[in-house]
């Protein structure tokens, strides 16, 4: 899909300045365990399936369109695992500042493949044998697949900036 009509209208007004987005990503598993990741088209990087909230859209909403848009695969929401804000460079100089949801998704049907303009790949990767990630997607990887009963977040006070990745 791109990117959506009101993230275009807002770039108009403020060109590359920096926009708080709300987002949502996607940990999803085959029944071997493998992960879905997608290479992105912009950058060439491997991450999890993300994307923007639309305006009145729900996050668990969001993060089915989003699979759905990108792979073709029907997911389900299972647990909300991680909530972080970071920043984000596109390389139009595009600046974002994504509030994320990271959600564990159960895969509920559909064969995995490239769906819309926003990857050039979608392929399923055994967990141990992963390719570069950044740490948004470590993270997000890393606490969908814990054990942990509630979302994981940065610490009050915990700076997050680019140079991490």
């Amino acid at each position: 899909m791109g990117v959506p009509d009101h993230i275009l209208r807002l770039r108009e007004r403020v060109g590359h300045d920096l926009l708080l987005l709300p987002s949502v990503s996607a940990v999803v598993r085959n029944d071997a365990g493998e992960l879905l990741l997608g290479r992105r088209a912009d950058d060439g990087r491997w991450s999890v399936v993300s994307g923007i909230v639309e305006p009145g859209e729900q996050p668990a909403t969001a993060v089915v369109r989003e699979v759905r848009e990108e792979t073709g695969l029907e997911v389900e929401p299972v647990r909300l695992s991680s909530v972080v804000s970071h920043p984000h460079t596109y390389p139009n100089g595009d600046r974002c500042e994504f509030f994320n949801l990271g959600f564990h998704c159960r895969l509920v049907a559909g064969t995995a493949r490239v769906n819309d303009d926003e990857s050039v790949a979608v392929e399923w990767f055994h967990p141990d044998r992963l390719p570069p990630l950044d740490r948004h997607a470590r993270l997000t990887v890393a606490h969908a697949l814990g054990a942990e009963p509630t979302a994981w977040f940065l610490p009050a006070g915990t700076a997050w900036s680019e140079s991490d990745d």
